[in-house]
């Protein structure tokens, strides 16, 4: 807008208004947002100054952005790459799809193709989440702050649970898709993993979050929260180093080296994932119950290699008639 504006100096508002196709006072708002705007420093010199009491519009002090920004095509990619991961996860993506539609547009002006024309797009394959049969509930909840009803797995028991959540947001961790949102069964707030979640719906009831509950600090996958799974792991010397990386409870040390750590996870898979890694360097002692999945899923792994691949001799069916079962 403000190239078009010092392009057009005086101009009327309903005119600045119907050349971009909105209201005036739309046109108004706009305004008095640029008007706030500028250059480090944010004194009177460095603030776009902006005028239109008149009702016609004066721009001044805005010659840094007199003409239309040129996108290269690295960063047209990068742009692309964030609207369409801000698109993919925000409850009203509408801003997000705009302005993709704009960068497409102003490319393919660029290259001289139609905007329409697959050789003007920049195509980047995200993991929106849709192949969650949950997402469509968890979004509806979300825009319309109600209360969503979930039957979610539970693996470390071999359970299915019934909850009422109120939710906060959806959001991609480590390639997971997670709803977090205050939790009506554990009275607090809670991760849900979307591919444990068996069936979602919503409620005709408010699911605005108590008072004073915030969504967690999800930087680190290992953040504690105040009613998170406690885990007590011991590693030996060669796994001590998980008493450093991750931030935990308490250590306590033994004179071999090997270590006692006990943190706080939000997800159990965490932890599985973290062990299983770490081969025979360290095992959960608590809690029970994960442990004994944690050793079973090893064991699984183990047998894995037990088992001879099927060797192709001279009398082998032909590929296309070999059974893929195994």
């Amino acid at each position: 807008m403000v190239p078009w504006l010092l392009r057009h100096r005086g101009v009327a508002l309903g005119d600045a208004a119907r050349e971009f196709g909105v209201s005036e006072q739309q046109i108004v708002d706009d305004l008095e947002l640029l008007f706030v705007c500028g250059t480090p420093g944010y004194g009177h010199s460095e603030l776009i100054d902006a005028q239109w009491d008149t009702g016609h519009i004066y721009l001044d002090n805005a010659d840094d952005i007199a003409a239309p920004m040129r996108l290269t095509q690295d960063e047209a990619v990068t742009l692309v790459a964030g609207l369409q991961a801000l698109g993919s996860s925000l409850v009203n993506p509408e801003i997000a799809e705009r302005t993709l539609e704009k960068i497409r547009a102003a490319q393919a002006a660029t290259v001289g193709t139609a905007p329409g024309d697959p050789a003007s797009r920049i195509a980047l394959d995200l993991d929106d989440g849709s192949q969650h049969a949950a997402m469509p509930a968890l979004k509806e909840g979300l825009a319309n702050h109600r209360r969503v009803h979930l039957r979610y797995y539970v693996p470390t028991r071999d359970e299915s649970t019934e909850r009422d959540v109120d939710l906060m947001r959806v959001v991609n961790l480590d390639g997971q898709w997670y709803a977090e949102g205050w939790c009506h069964r554990a009275e607090g707030v809670r991760l849900f993993r979307l591919d444990r979640i068996e069936s979602a719906s919503v409620l005709d009831v408010d699911g605005t979050p108590p008072e004073g509950v915030a969504p967690r600090d999800l930087g680190e996958s290992f953040v504690a929260g105040p009613d998170d799974l406690t885990v007590v792991i011991e590693a030996g010397v060669d796994a001590a180093w998980i008493a450093d990386y991750y931030p935990n409870e308490g250590v306590e040390r033994g004179d071999d080296g090997s270590v006692r750590v006990t943190l706080k996870v939000a997800d159990p898979a965490l932890v599985r994932r973290l062990l299983l890694r770490l081969g025979g360097g360290a095992h959960v002692v608590e809690p029970r119950d994960l442990a004994l999945s944690i050793a079973q899923e090893a064991r699984a792994a183990l047998a894995a290699y037990d088992t001879p691949p099927a060797a192709d001799g001279p009398t082998a069916a032909p590929d296309t008639h070999r059974s893929t079962e195994g």
